[in-house]
């Protein structure tokens, strides 16, 4: 398999697609190193479960206030402005429908849009946590993830056998080999690595995946 890209070139891409003035929940763990790359000029206001409107990036370390945090127990910046509120709060902005983008990390994503970013087994998530009520309350759900598992196996699947998250809820997918709309419950490839071939990409993803028209080249910095 061609080579792919790291967990920060991944966070990266899904960063400049953020729209400018967008409200934005970053999952707990790889999705929250997007906050990192937001392109220059562009204003995304980031929230966070606990009660945090408006966070920065993650101060430098040894200046940590842990006071600051974000849901994943992580310290962080403000920006001018930010806003503190309690934690019924926070989810009546979710559930009431005021994020633009929510933003997940996952173990398995259906053509069809289902999602399954949690477990029971042996050494997984212990509970779902907020992302049930992110998926159904954000106006689109964001996915970054390693294009398969640490076994080998596909995680672009035909249908989800882990438990699920939400059902017909993703919107989009960003893995370490290509971008993916799903749009009538198909992936459909927007762009993905010049090294790979189709034929490449479709060996290690069980899904089929819908090509209209040329995929644009999936290009991204060293970092």
């Amino acid at each position: 398999m061609a080579s792919k890209l790291t967990n920060a070139q991944i966070a990266w891409r899904a960063a400049q697609d953020l729209p400018d003035g967008s409200y934005v929940n970053l999952g707990i763990g790889f999705p929250e190193m997007i906050a990192k790359f937001k392109p220059e000029g562009r204003e995304v206001i980031y929230h966070t479960e606990n009660g945090v409107l408006d966070f920065g990036e993650a101060p430098p370390v040894g200046e940590e206030d842990w006071d600051l945090i974000n849901a994943g127990k992580k310290a962080i910046t403000l920006n001018a402005g930010a806003a503190f509120f309690h934690h019924a709060d926070s989810f009546a902005m979710v559930r009431g429908g005021h994020l633009d983008v929510a933003v997940l990390g996952a173990y398995q994503i259906a053509e069809t849009g289902d999602l399954a970013n949690w477990s029971t087994g042996p050494g997984s998530v212990p509970a779902v946590g907020g992302a049930m009520d992110l998926v159904h309350g954000a106006k689109q759900i964001w996915v970054v993830t390693d294009h398969v598992t640490k076994k080998g196996q596909p995680k672009l699947l035909k249908s989800c056998t882990l438990p699920l998250t939400g059902v017909g809820c993703v919107t989009t997918v960003y893995t370490s080999l290509a971008v993916f709309d799903i749009l009538d419950k198909r992936f459909v490839l927007r762009e993905k690595l010049p090294s790979m071939s189709l034929d490449e990409l479709q060996a290690v993803t069980e899904a089929e995946i819908v090509v209209n028209g040329k995929p644009r080249d999936l290009n991204v910095p060293e970092l």
